[in-house]
């Protein structure tokens, strides 16, 4: 006895996967990237570089970097 096979009812697309993406999908990397170079541009608003001196410096060298 042999098994039925189901067959989907619209054609699968090109190699296997959706080439669409969601808007969230390319919203949120965007949003995380803009956040994080904000801070990076703009240290002072960062609370967690106050305490470290380091860091501050090492934040300050990246923009020197940046401006160039």
């Amino acid at each position: 006895m042999s098994a039925r096979t189901h067959t989907r009812p619209h054609p699968a697309p090109r190699g296997g996967v959706d080439p669409r993406l969601p808007w969230w999908a390319l919203a949120l990397p965007l949003l995380a990237f803009v956040a994080l170079l904000t801070l990076i541009l703009n240290p002072s608003d960062a609370q967690a570089a106050a305490g470290e001196p380091t860091i501050t410096h090492l934040v300050e060298r990246a923009q020197q970097l940046i401006a160039r």
